[in-house]
C-alpha cells in the first residue's frame, strides 16, 4: 500500500515499500510546514519548475540523502553545476526510476531561479509529472493556469489522484481548478499550492464540496497529513 505525505504549500512525498519520491520541497520558508527537511528521506527528488518556493529544499534534501534531482534539463543543469545528482529531461519524456516511472508534461506558467543578488536566471519551461507507482497513475501538475490540454492528457491517461493548485493570483484559482479536475478525470483530486501566505488563501473544504457537486471526489489534507492508499480504494 502507498502512502502519500503532503507537507503543505504544493511539496508532496509518494511513499512505497522501501522507496520515496519528494516533489518541490519547500519547507524552510513555509510558515505552515510541520516538517523539515532533515526529516525527510527520499531516492528521487521531483521539481516541477525553478520557483523558490518549490526548489528551496531540494539541495539539503539531495545532499542528506545521496538523492538524484529530477527536473528539466536547464533546472537540472543549474543543480548539477552545484555538485548535486541529476536527471535532466523534458516535456512528454518518462524516466524510469525502477520503483516508479515518471512522465513529465506539460503546465502553463512561468519559470526562474532568482539568486541571491536579484538575477533571475531562465529556469526551463514549467512542467507537471505523471507517476505510476504500485498500480496507481498520480499526478502532480505543478503551478499551472487552466489550458484546454489538460483534456488531452485526462483522455490519455486513466489519472487515480491529482494535485491541483488552487491558490489564485499565481496559478488556477477554485473555480478554473474545478474544471481542470473535470478534464483531468481524476478519480481522486487533493488540492495544493494555497494558504502559504495571504494572497493565495483559500477555502479547500469549499472546493472539494464544488467538487463532488460535479460528481468528483476529493480531499483536503493539512500539512503533515498522511494518506495510505491503493488502487482497491479509488
Amino acid at each position: 500500500m502507498m502512502e502519500l505525505i503532503y507537507h503543505g504549500h504544493s511539496c508532496v512525498q509518494i511513499v512505497t515499500e522501501d522507496k520515496s519520491i519528494v516533489i518541490d520541497p519547500f519547507l524552510r520558508g513555509n510558515p505552515i510546514a510541520v516538517t523539515k527537511p532533515e526529516d525527510i528521506q527520499a531516492q528521487y527528488i521531483l521539481l516541477t519548475h525553478a520557483h523558490m518556493d518549490h526548489i528551496l529544499d531540494a539541495p539539503t534534501i539531495a545532499k542528506a540523502n545521496d538523492a538524484q534531482i529530477v527536473a528539466v534539463v536547464e533546472l537540472a543543469d543549474f543543480f548539477s553545476g552545484k555538485g548535486l545528482k541529476t536527471i535532466g529531461m523534458n516535456l512528454g519524456g518518462t524516466i524510469d526510476l525502477g520503483f516508479a516511472k515518471a512522465k513529465m508534461v506539460q503546465a502553463l506558467h512561468s519559470s526562474g531561479i532568482t539568486l541571491e543578488d536579484g538575477t533571475v536566471l531562465y529556469g526551463g519551461v514549467p512542467a507537471g509529472f505523471i507517476i505510476q507507482t504500485e498500480g496507481l497513475t498520480i499526478l502532480h501538475s505543478g503551478d499551472t493556469a487552466l489550458f484546454s490540454d489538460m483534456k488531452l492528457i485526462g483522455d490519455r491517461h486513466q489519472i487515480d489522484i491529482a494535485f491541483l493548485p488552487i491558490g489564485d493570483h499565481y496559478t488556477m484559482g477554485p473555480d478554473d481548478a474545478i474544471q481542470a479536475a473535470g478534464w483531468y478525470g481524476a478519480k481522486l483530486v487533493i488540492p495544493v499550492h494555497y494558504n502559504s501566505f495571504p494572497v493565495i488563501e483559500q477555502d479547500a473544504h469549499s472546493f472539494v464540496l464544488q467538487l463532488e457537486s460535479r460528481g468528483q471526489r476529493g480531499k483536503v489534507l493539512a500539512p503533515g497529513d498522511k494518506l495510505k492508499i491503493s488502487k482497491g480504494d479509488l
